[in-house]
């Protein structure tokens, strides 16, 4: 069954939501900046019971709100932004429930199992996220890393998920060409996860109504999550409230 995951994007100090594909290291093109820190929306997900969520640092200058919010909730949320094995133990002890890794696991554009073993190592395989977060390419759908904006060798296809799933948790992925656009999720990917995927994968990009989660869990079985940003209305989105979303959640759980 599918459910509604929410997000904490931090860019520049600041819970924002930003359109995916903008992103660079000068700014990106912004829907929403917040008027609330990132501690405001951890204690909101909480009261409200909606687990699995994910705070996420899009670059540098974000920590000090990153672990407000862990702390907050903890065990209650994510964490994924610059993790490495360094300062993994850091963001677990702040109170992440599960590490988000993406950029790390690439050199030179290329994946490296040697350091998807450092990571698990540092974490365990149990609270392991791998981002897989892509972009579309002539061939599909490849990972894409450095904010998006480096497109790897690495095919999001039934291959490479079935390949990591046995080394993680759980599966995030950002459909980075619609993130941010409210213009609609990307189907055939959706389709394509709940197809291949053996463990619990959230998709991220284009959801903009309560419609996109009834879409999701259609196309996927009800194997995939879907997580809504700029559309929801504590983001300054007119597509869809939070109360709508949690009344979802409840009808899926009976």
């Amino acid at each position: 069954m599918t459910l509604f995951r929410p997000c904490i994007d931090l860019h520049q100090g600041q819970v924002k939501q930003i359109v995916g594909g903008s992103l660079t290291e000068q700014g990106a093109a912004t829907n929403f900046v917040s008027s609330h820190d990132a501690r405001y929306y951890a204690q909101l997900y909480q009261q409200q019971q909606l687990t699995g969520g994910h705070v996420i640092a899009l670059g540098p200058g974000n920590k000090e709100q990153a672990i407000s919010a862990l702390q907050a909730w903890p065990q209650g949320l994510q964490f994924g932004g610059g993790i490495n094995p360094n300062n993994a133990a850091e963001f677990l002890n702040a109170g992440a429930s599960h590490l988000i890794v993406t950029s790390y696991l690439f050199e030179g554009g290329e994946f490296s199992w040697q350091r998807l073993e450092k990571i698990k190592a540092e974490c365990g395989k149990d609270r392991l996220v791998l981002d897989l977060s892509c972009r579309k390419t002539k061939s599909g759908w490849h990972i894409a890393t450095d904010r998006w904006q480096t497109i790897t060798n690495t095919a999001v296809n039934a291959d490479t998920l079935n390949e990591l799933a046995s080394h993680c948790a759980e599966f995030l992925i950002h459909a980075a060409d619609v993130e941010g656009l409210q213009a609609g999720i990307d189907k055939d990917l959706v389709s394509l996860l709940g197809q291949h995927c053996s463990i619990p994968v959230t998709y991220a990009g284009g959801a903009r109504s309560l419609q996109d989660l009834q879409e999701v869990d259609q196309l996927s079985g009800g194997k995939v999550d879907l997580t809504i940003g700029s559309a929801l209305d504590i983001f300054g989105g007119n597509g869809v409230t939070l109360e709508e979303c949690v009344d979802w959640n409840r009808r899926q759980a009976g």
